[in-house]
């Protein structure tokens, strides 16, 4: 059984000390200028990670690429949009945006690779994939929030230089010094990882910061909070059930449905954090987060208990894969 993440720990307790203990005035500001420039850093060390041969060859498996961003940029918005017709008086306002919110953003890198690799599916194939998905949704994240939750200012000028000048444009650096620096990150892993968590767990804090200024433990209640898991959960095993089907449907063998399934289920909370901060007022960011919060560890949890029964299957006969 999976242990509780020690992320989510930090995470959690980041909600509990902006609760007792919320940022305000010119230490907000101080704050928010220093959870950009960690961003910004943590995006242009992804940069440096990744091998550029890695980001083009992410376009040529096209049928596993399509499917996943079938499941990441079509699939969740529909069915983000069909539970909250079907169910609209199970959540408020906000934290409907929540979850639509959600809906339209990338897959993650590092667990659709993690969970791949444990269920001994294609792991080149869900490399390619999250890296597509990921550079893909910098663009088309903010024009699904635009469409999906009708907010016009989403794809505005200013929200598409915010997010080109914070994430886009650190990342583009990264790869630029690639040659130079990939050594040192990966000799680094461990501290980078440290480094992007706390960023996260940064942002967690000051954006909950302002929404407590605002009153949003008076907006959601304990009921609010377990109804937002039950929308996550369904969310979720509709995707897994959808996309392992496609897979089936596209022809791909058994390695490349496990990359698809995993791949087109997750969600990416380090992009999603940045992207609301930018998105949306500061006032609403905590409210909005919450849902993804809580999808990320119910993915991680979920997807954990599948990859290590995916595991275990009997090995193929040599003989019947070459008859």
């Amino acid at each position: 059984m999976r242990k509780f993440d020690p992320f989510l720990l930090s995470l959690i307790g980041a909600i509990l000390l902006a609760t007792l203990l919320p940022c305000r005035g010119a230490a907000a500001v101080m704050l928010h200028r220093l959870t950009f420039v960690l961003i910004a850093l943590m995006f242009f060390l992804h940069g440096a990670r990744l091998e550029p041969r890695a980001v083009l060859e992410s376009a040529r498996n096209w049928t596993l690429q399509s499917g996943v961003a079938a499941c990441t940029f079509v699939l969740f918005p529909l069915l983000g949009l069909g539970l909250m017709t079907a169910a609209g008086g199970l959540l408020d306002h906000d934290m409907w945006q929540g979850v639509l919110f959600l809906c339209c953003l990338p897959s993650t890198v590092q667990s659709s690779i993690a969970l791949t690799s444990i269920a001994r599916g294609n792991v080149p194939a869900a490399i390619c994939a999250a890296t597509l998905s990921n550079l893909a949704g910098i663009v088309i994240t903010p024009i699904l929030v635009a469409l999906v939750l009708h907010r016009t200012s989403a794809f505005s000028a200013a929200s598409i230089l915010d997010i080109a000048t914070q994430l886009l444009l650190p990342f583009g650096m990264g790869q630029l010094l690639h040659t130079r620096l990939h050594k040192w990150v990966h000799r680094n892993k461990r501290l980078l990882t440290l480094s992007d968590r706390g960023a996260i767990v940064l942002v967690v804090y000051t954006a909950f910061s302002a929404a407590v200024a605002e009153g949003v433990w008076h907006r959601v209640s304990a009921r609010d909070l377990l109804a937002a898991a039950g929308v996550d959960g369904v969310l979720l095993a509709i995707v897994l059930l959808v996309s392992s089907t496609l897979g089936r449907f596209l022809r791909l063998d058994l390695p490349g449905i496990i990359a698809l399934t995993f791949c087109g289920s997750k969600k990416s909370l380090a992009t999603g954090i940045p992207m609301a901060n930018v998105l949306f007022p500061a006032a609403a960011v905590g409210t909005v987060v919450l849902p993804l919060m809580m999808y990320h560890q119910i993915q991680l949890f979920v997807c954990t208990l599948l990859a290590r029964h995916l595991s275990h299957r009997p090995e193929p006969d040599p003989i019947s894969v070459h008859a």
